[in-house]
């Protein structure tokens, strides 16, 4: 048997983190001296730490730790190491993304000396948005579920036989944005008007064509109102914005483009 401090020597981790497993039952002592109170480990105990502390490094929760190790099933384990793979992937390409963002806001800095001066990059004009004959969905939802409401739209057009025009955005109805949860509908174009679910009449619009991730595209929104407001409009109906070039064309994030639509009014002349 090992004494706690010869285990926490071995295994690099210190007697408080051993006292902690303990108490939350990941790894509990194999024996627990009645009168000292010392705790003492089995050496097969070793390959047991060893892989909570390799878990942990690969972002896994101790108690999901704990979980998998009360499963005892190592194909378990392998299926989550596989989740696990593909979230730190996801999660690596999102971190690229911020520091490509990141890179390009320092090089418009030392371009234009205004640390605001990337918002300033937009083209923005008012233009007659054209008549959009779609099929949608609209609920609650989250960023998140794009994909998954998307699969459901073109599933029912591969049955419905419905040939799609290209076009492909999000409308946007809520009065404040929750990234988790807003009332938002998806809309894919078609060429069968007769087919549609509704054809969204062409508004007059304020108009700017934001180019990256979609994670950046607050800045183009930000842009926009504050020009709707400078330029003497209100907002009209709710924003969209369609995706006119994404990564189903082969591009990379930093390629993409979006078009985004504030459907305004001219305010009266007394509030302008």
């Amino acid at each position: 048997m090992l004494t706690v401090g010869e285990f926490s020597k071995i295994c690099q981790v210190s007697i408080k983190t051993l006292h902690y497993y303990d108490k939350i039952g990941l790894l509990v002592p194999i024996k627990v001296d009645p009168f000292s109170g010392y705790r003492y480990y089995d050496s097969h105990q070793v390959e047991q730490m060893l892989l909570i502390g390799r878990l942990k490094r690969y972002g896994f929760s101790l108690d999901d730790i704990r979980i998998l190790l009360e499963c005892g099933d190592d194909r378990v384990l392998f299926a989550a190491l596989c989740r696990q793979k593909e979230k730190l992937e996801l999660q690596k390409r999102d971190k690229e993304l911020v520091i490509r963002e990141l890179s390009a806001h320092l090089q418009n800095f030392e371009r234009t000396g205004d640390i605001m001066g990337y918002q300033k990059d937009y083209k923005i004009a008012v233009e007659k948005a054209p008549d959009r004959t779609v099929i949608a969905s609209r609920q609650m939802m989250g960023v998140k579920d794009f994909g998954t409401y998307y699969s459901g739209l073109y599933e029912r057009m591969a049955k419905d036989h419905l040939t799609p025009d290209g076009l492909r955005g999000a409308v946007y109805y809520d009065d404040e944005f929750d990234h988790e949860s807003s009332d938002i509908e998806l809309i894919v174009g078609i060429c069968e008007k007769d087919k549609a679910d509704k054809t969204m009449e062409g508004r007059l619009c304020a108009a700017t064509i934001h180019k990256g991730p979609y994670s950046s595209l607050s800045d183009a929104y930000g842009a926009l109102v504050a020009w709707i407001e400078e330029n003497g409009y209100a907002w009209d109906g709710a924003p969209y914005e369609i995706y006119t070039k994404t990564q189903f064309d082969g591009l990379a994030p930093e390629d993409w483009e979006t078009k985004i639509f504030f459907p305004v009014k001219k305010r009266p002349a007394a509030e302008a």
